[in-house]
């Protein structure tokens, strides 16, 4: 192996080979911990560890990382408390994560290190989000972002490269090469020479390193770093290198011909450095001696320190309480200037004022620039705001959800629109993995809005009228909205993107031009988890948010039926259950009306929470009321007869008369 080390100096040198030293000497502490049972689970980065310390010594100190399960260098070079760091692994209160997670799976702002979740592809999307708020802020800064050759095959990394290219993002894509994704080679993983082949399609320029020389690595991502400051720019960059342990430490590596391990053994990165420094009279045995003493004991001693913090009792409200990043809405009245405007005007002047409040916030979508939105929400936007915060995107709506968590985390709020709520079945896993666990997780808010134009009665089929709320509320960490009128519209998205939380936010799209409504002109603000009591009786309480809303009002209408208390639930996550048991105690009825098919449904959980809490007031059974279970049809006719509007007039006489 050759090193050249051109202009480093000794001191340098050496420095460098302490960097790939301490992570290597962790690791085979780790690996005899984890023969003695003392240790549950190791991922190895043995073999690989030039590349991760190459990156964190060439970045700034400011300049975030996005590491994976191998890159233990990345946490060492970046100074990270080895007592702090050791007890995250053994699950200690001291961790990052509280025993929430291991191994990993955290970040620290502090040393501007963004951990991965199992999923990969998710975090190169978060890296995009980071450039941009760099951008943004005109900071020269580059972002590097880690992935194994496994992961370039989810869509996530080519929809993070594409949307890098586009918006000329300073991202370095850090692919480590190690040879197999857990047992599978990379033969049956892609069909091409070298992944870094793939940077032509999206326009970025790209190379193939050596892995496992730090040298060559140092200098080229020094270089490179220095360009892409001056001419931001993505870089993919394949790192050629093997992993010497399994997949993870109990997986073993007999699936691995013992001549390709001969091989790559011959290329340690740490043996074949220290052979250098020392042929070039840069070591000598004494200090290689000194070096490796100190470093164990610092392993040593903040290994014990970790593993004598006592175990930590579960504390219920502190679970409970961690899943959302605490939000004391600072509520805004409204001033007494009204004027009657529509569903869709309400969202609009939302995100207007809301933007006008919040300089950070950036709204990214498909069309929503000069084009104004599939609906013409955003029309006049980058008139107003700039192109730069009002982005059209590539058709690609998970990595766009990455990247507005990635703008949250680099100090932006961040709304993405889904052209149609159907859409966000490719957006999915960020949303519910990601988004929805970062507070819980490792502290780190998710200050993204995802707005949902939702719903039918439009004729817009299967694909475009779907109201998938229940795929949301029961995920925990995620906040959901779902008004029925324009002033509450535009009073809950103010506070939604007020919000640091991650919040669902539906706009039913029959709404949007068909209801109108007196609604302040001022910026205003209406808190989660408070219920609207439209009606009030003593009778019968009716249930029900969105178009349903209307079409329960229609009814009650048609049908003279009085002394009814009719409830508008506004947002799902939180719920005001207050509100809805006071009123169940009261009428000893309950019928819920949702436009979703009905089973697995919201009105599901709610009827549920509603017999577990009220039963003994009940003088009937709780009904619910919704869609059949088929998909959504195109045809009117068909369309009538899948909504719930016709069978919720019958149940309601019927509830009322049982």
């Amino acid at each position: 192996m050759h090193f050249d080390r051109k202009t480093l100096s000794d001191q340098e040198l050496i420095s460098l080979y302490k960097s790939l030293l301490l992570p290597r000497m962790i690791e085979e502490k780790m690996l005899i911990l984890i023969r003695q049972g003392k240790v549950s689970k190791w991922f190895s980065g043995i073999g690989q560890e030039a590349i991760s310390v190459g990156i964190a010594s060439v970045l700034d100190a400011d300049e975030y990382i996005l590491p994976m399960h191998r890159n233990l260098g990345v946490f060492t070079t970046r100074k990270v408390p080895l007592q702090k760091l050791f007890a995250q692994w053994q699950g200690k209160r001291s961790g990052f994560t509280k025993g929430r997670d291991r191994s990993f799976h955290f970040g620290t702002q502090e040393h501007k290190i963004i951990g991965m979740i199992s999923h990969l592809g998710p975090q190169m999307g978060i890296a995009d989000g980071i450039a941009l708020a760099h951008k943004l802020r005109k900071e020269k800064k580059v972002t590097a972002v880690f992935t194994g050759e496994g992961a370039t095959s989810e869509g996530d990394f080519h929809e993070a490269l594409n949307i890098a290219s586009v918006w000329k993002l300073p991202v370095m894509f850090v692919i480590e090469n190690n040879g197999y994704g857990l047992s599978t080679p990379t033969n049956e993983q892609y069909n091409c020479e070298h992944l870094a082949d793939r940077g032509a399609g999206y326009g970025m320029e790209s190379y193939i390193v050596d892995g496992n020389n730090i040298l060559d690595i140092y200098h080229l991502l020094k270089d490179l770093k220095h360009s892409m400051m001056e001419n931001p720019r993505p870089v993919l960059l394949e790192f050629k290198t093997f992993r010497m342990r399994g997949h993870e430490e109990a997986s073993g590596t007999k699936y691995v011909p013992q001549e390709l391990m001969d091989a790559w053994a011959a290329k340690d990165p740490v043996a074949n450095f220290r052979k250098y420094l020392t042929d070039n009279a840069v070591l000598n045995p004494e200090l290689e001696a000194e070096i490796s003493a100190a470093l164990k004991s610092e392993i040593d001693t903040n290994w014990q320190a970790a593993i004598s913090e006592p175990d930590f009792e579960a504390v219920l409200e502190e679970e409970l309480n961690d899943v959302y990043k605490p939000f004391e809405l600072a509520i805004t009245a409204p001033e007494a200037e009204v004027k009657n405007i529509r569903f869709v005007d309400a969202i609009s002047e939302s995100l207007s004022q809301s933007f006008e409040r919040f300089p950070n916030s950036v709204i990214m979508g498909q069309d929503i620039a000069e084009y104004g939105g599939a609906f013409k929400i955003t029309d006049g936007f980058v008139a107003k705001f700039g192109k730069e915060r009002i982005l059209n995107t590539p058709i690609c709506e998970s990595a766009v959800v990455s990247a507005g968590m990635g703008l949250s985390i680099n100090g932006y709020k961040a709304v993405v629109e889904m052209q149609f709520a159907d859409f966000v079945s490719t957006g999915f896993n960020p949303i519910v993995n990601l988004l929805a666990k970062s507070h819980y997780r490792w502290g780190e808010h998710a200050d993204v809005v995802v707005r949902m134009p939702c719903g039918g009665g439009t004729q817009a089929g299967p694909f475009h009228s779907q109201t998938n709320e229940a795929w949301f509320t029961k995920t925990p960490g995620l906040k959901v909205v779902y008004p029925a009128f324009p002033y509450d519209a535009k009073g809950l998205l103010n506070t939604s993107i007020a919000d640091p939380n991650p919040v669902i936010y539906f706009e039913h799209k029959l709404l949007y031009r068909s209801v109108y409504q007196d609604v302040p002109t001022s910026y205003y603000t209406i808190p989660l988890g408070e219920a609207a009591t439209l009606r009030s009786g003593n009778r019968l309480t009716v249930l029900s948010f969105g178009a349903g809303i209307h079409w329960a009002l229609e009814v009650i209408d048609e049908l003279q039926l009085t002394d009814i208390d009719v409830i508008d639930l506004r947002t799902l996550q939180p719920l005001d259950t207050e509100t809805i048991f006071e009123s169940v105690k009261r009428t000893s009825r309950c019928i819920i009306l949702q436009e979703d098919s009905i089973f697995g449904g919201f009105a599901s959980d709610l009827s549920a929470m509603i017999m577990e809490n009220c039963f003994q007031y009940l003088d009937a059974p709780v009904l619910r009321v919704g869609s059949l279970e088929t998909p959504i049809p195109f045809t009117k006719v068909l369309e009538d007869q899948y909504l719930p509007k016709s069978r919720f007039r019958m149940q309601i006489q019927e509830l009322l008369a049982y």
